[in-house]
């Protein structure tokens, strides 16, 4: 009989006490003597996001059905019984054996956003483990980091032992073994991370040194150790149709951010948008096959009871299969009352019929991303739509019965002029515009809702605008200003609604994305003068952040404002993702000259994906 680690008193006290009980449908208990490697997979958010994760899905799955291995998920604990755990002493624990996380083989971490970093220390701290990785011992877990923030560790690689760069399908059963195998012969701590260093895909920082110039830039980095890699290649899963994929996916007892079956079809994009980490990141394109998204499908509603079924990847109108597999889920999904989610959609005719066979209109709202308001600012970041396009798919929209459309735009972007700022609300108006030249009065109900919302442009690393400036808080305040001004000047201002990103968390986010080392020191501080949960705005504390940089005697304008020239060696420069630098530059070039790149299904761009033999890069030479 399982004991629970919180005492009813406290399950009592807190807010969704379900978030810390486990024992949810398709979670996996394992008898204890049968298992020789504990393995603790932890989101370091909040229950409602964690669970809404694929990625850690895929992961608990693939690890349980390792032999020997019990695989079981951790996430933060809520404010609430984050202050009860410290002031009784409680440690973290594991949601299906209400253990002690310290008493694990592994704590692995993965790594979605820059914001949960002092999520990070706060999971270590509550299990007793040491927040620095050199601090500690044999009685430790051994503490790894994984998802698309690895591509630049370098901010918190003092808080990990390892990191696992690239897709996690791959090296997880080989790395198992080793610490088994080094284990049994009595072998330490540190005799496995030096053997594991040495998996492909696996970078240990403790291994590694930075080296600086004096104006602060990076000189070299190197390994200290002999025999390990000086360049980290990404992990990749190539045949994605017969490798691991959860048709039992655990059912949260509470509501989730996402409350559905998730049916990953591809991974990958063609559309290189210069903006975008992930279309440069998962490269190749490489689809599922049909048949097998149909049989999962058909599973993994049986075996979790969902009302609804979520089609995912970054474009899905690009699956090549997307008419016959949405055909299929149709008529599946109609006889049961399921609803069909299906986003990153272009909005094209063949979308918008599929969405009002899918979707309740009267509902629903569409969502178009077109990032900038100009057409010259969209051809910077090859967003590869013309004003055109997105007047044609909204005009088609308001024909099929849609009269709310969100609009997402970013401010901030290289060679951004005032003029490209006040084009996003001019489009805004043209759409609303449609709305009324489209729809005959008699058949209008009320009047169309525009809902345009910008963020801040934040450079990230392995895309093409990792060598721009970013703007301050100020200069992105200012933007924001610009473009509520230009609504407000708008014919339809009306029904036109404006959002904007909160500019101080962007600006810490841009630290992040692009720092060394020396930014680990800012986050400690950070975490031991209380902040954690930053990306929830109720809880951000930017003047505890703006006092920690100034207490580590960082400057915050190095990482964001700074010029970068073209020969800089970045934080990130070891990790080969794939694409090549040369391909980048190129790509800056191209959008320093308003030059457009074609998709990788009209033209193969030579960006360096093909060396991984497949997907994309080969289907036309089929």
């Amino acid at each position: 009989m399982r004991t629970l680690a919180l005492k009813d008193e406290i399950l009592l006290k807190i807010d969704k006490p379900a978030r810390y009980i486990g024992g949810e449908v398709n979670s996996i208990i394992k008898e204890k003597e049968q298992v020789d490697i504990r393995f603790a997979m932890c989101f370091p958010d909040v229950y409602e996001i964690g669970m809404s994760h694929l990625g850690i899905q895929i992961l608990y799955d693939m690890l349980n059905q390792f032999e020997g291995v019990w695989c079981e998920r951790v996430y933060s604990p809520w404010v609430d019984l984050d202050a009860i755990m410290r002031k009784e002493h409680i440690p973290l624990f594991a949601l299906e054996s209400q253990d002690p996380v310290k008493e694990f083989d592994f704590l692995a971490m993965t790594l979605q956003y820059e914001m949960c970093y002092t999520n990070i220390l706060q999971i270590l701290d509550l299990s007793r483990i040491p927040l620095l990785a050199r601090e500690r011992t044999e009685e430790d877990p051994i503490v790894i980091g994984g998802g698309p923030c690895t591509y630049n560790p370098e901010p918190i690689a003092d808080f990990f032992d390892l990191f696992y760069i690239g897709e996690g399908e791959t090296q997880y059963a080989p790395m198992m073994e080793l610490y088994r195998s080094i284990r049994d012969k009595g072998g330490s701590r540190m005799e496995f991370l030096e053997a594991a260093a040495k998996l492909p895909g696996i970078y240990c920082p403790l291994f590694y040194q930075t080296d600086y110039k004096e104006d602060g830039t990076i000189a070299s980095f190197f390994p200290v150790k002999e025999g390990l890699p000086a360049t980290i290649l990404k992990e990749i899963e190539m045949d994605l149709s017969h490798t691991y994929y959860p048709k039992k996916p655990v059912v949260p007892f509470i509501k989730v951010t996402q409350d559905r079956v998730v049916l990953e079809i591809q991974r990958g994009c063609i559309r290189g948008c210069r903006f975008c980490q992930a279309g440069q990141l998962y490269r190749p394109v490489r689809e599922r096959d049909v048949e097998m998204l149909k049989e999962y499908a058909i599973e993994m509603l049986k075996n979790t009871g969902h009302e609804e079924i979520s089609l995912s990847s970054l474009s899905s109108s690009d699956y090549s299969r997307l008419p016959e597999l949405i055909d299929f889920l149709i008529e599946e999904c109609s006889r049961k009352k399921i609803n069909i989610s299906l986003p990153s959609l272009r909005i094209d005719a063949f979308s918008l019929d599929v969405m009002s066979k899918v979707q309740d209109v009267k509902k629903s709202s569409l969502t178009f991303a077109p990032e900038a308001g100009s057409q010259r600012m969209r051809n910077v970041i090859n967003k590869g739509l013309t004003e055109e396009v997105i007047l044609k798919g909204a005009k088609e929209a308001f024909e099929g019965g849609w009269s709310r459309v969100k609009l997402y735009f970013m401010l901030g972007l290289p060679t951004e002029t005032k003029e490209d700022i006040e084009e996003i609300a001019v489009l805004s108006d043209k759409i609303a515009r449609l709305y009324y030249e489209t729809v005959p009065k008699e058949q209008r109900k009320g009047k169309v809702q525009i809902v345009t919302s910008t963020s801040f442009f934040i450079p990230k690393p392995f895309t093409p605008f990792q060598w721009a400036k970013m703007g301050s808080k100020e200069d992105f305040l200012s933007k924001a200003h610009t473009v509520k001004q230009a609504v407000l000047s708008q014919l339809n201002q009306k029904s036109i609604k404006y959002n904007w990103h909160e500019a101080d968390v962007s600006v810490l986010e841009g630290v992040f994305a692009r720092g060394d080392r020396k930014v680990g020191q800012v986050i400690l501080k950070a975490y031991e003068k209380g902040c954690i949960f930053d990306a929830w705005s109720e809880f951000y504390k930017n003047d505890i952040w703006m006092c920690a940089f100034k207490e580590c005697g960082i400057d915050i304008d190095f990482y964001t404002t700074r010029e970068r020239s073209l020969d800089e060696i970045f934080p990130w420069d070891f990790i080969d993702c794939g694409v090549t630098k040369e391909f980048l530059k190129k790509e800056w070039e191209n959008a320093m000259a308003e030059q457009v790149t074609p998709n990788c299904k009209e033209k193969c761009n030579g960006c360096g994906a093909a060396r991984f033999g497949g997907g994309i890069c080969f289907q036309s030479r089929e």
